[in-house]
């Protein structure tokens, strides 16, 4: 069934082209969720928020962009608002863990490069690290990120930019210590 006609019959209320819809696109916007959250539970709750998002406002999508990209525009506008909340809320919790030493590091461990990679990616700015995931993690094209994110194409080219040169110079004291 074509995706338009799945549109019309959710408008309607048919929990059948629901299904299928979201079938259709629960793959790809967990894969972004987690990309950006880095947490399988917290993945697994701003997809399901997205979509409900999305069945409540089926009727403000008028089909200019593809159902997947004003999807995935949702599902990112989620995934920011949660991440703040969380940040919120860890950086209260943060003070009992020290108390409690439950995150001791040995001294002198040195993680692993997919740690050091996830740590680089976390630490770049939010407008930085959005579109790096949106892009380089993805696969989403510059127009289609600009539609997501309400920007233009040459502000969405620039973070990436702005994004790779942060995580080369993260990463570069990591790679000197790999190469020798």
């Amino acid at each position: 069934m074509d995706e338009r006609e799945l549109i019309a019959r959710v408008r309607k209320w048919d929990v059948a082209a629901e299904r299928e819809l979201y079938e259709g696109h629960v793959d790809r916007v967990y894969r972004l969720a987690y990309r950006m959250a880095g947490d399988s539970v917290l993945a697994q709750d701003i997809t399901q928020d997205t979509f409900i998002r999305a069945f409540d406002r089926i009727a403000e999508f008028r089909g200019e962009a593809a159902f997947g990209t004003w999807l995935h525009a949702i599902g990112t506008t989620v995934a920011l608002n949660t991440l703040r909340k969380v940040k919120r809320f860890r950086a209260r919790e943060g003070d009992l863990d020290e108390a409690d030493g439950m995150d001791a590091v040995a001294p002198g461990a040195e993680p692993d490069l997919k740690q050091k990679l996830r740590k680089a990616i976390d630490e770049l700015p939010e407008k930085y690290r959005t579109v790096f995931i949106m892009h380089d993690v993805e696969g989403f094209k510059h127009h289609e990120i600009a539609g997501c994110l309400g920007m233009q194409v040459g502000t969405s080219k620039a973070r990436l930019s702005r994004a790779r040169a942060r995580l080369r110079e993260s990463l570069a004291g990591f790679a000197q210590e790999w190469v020798s």
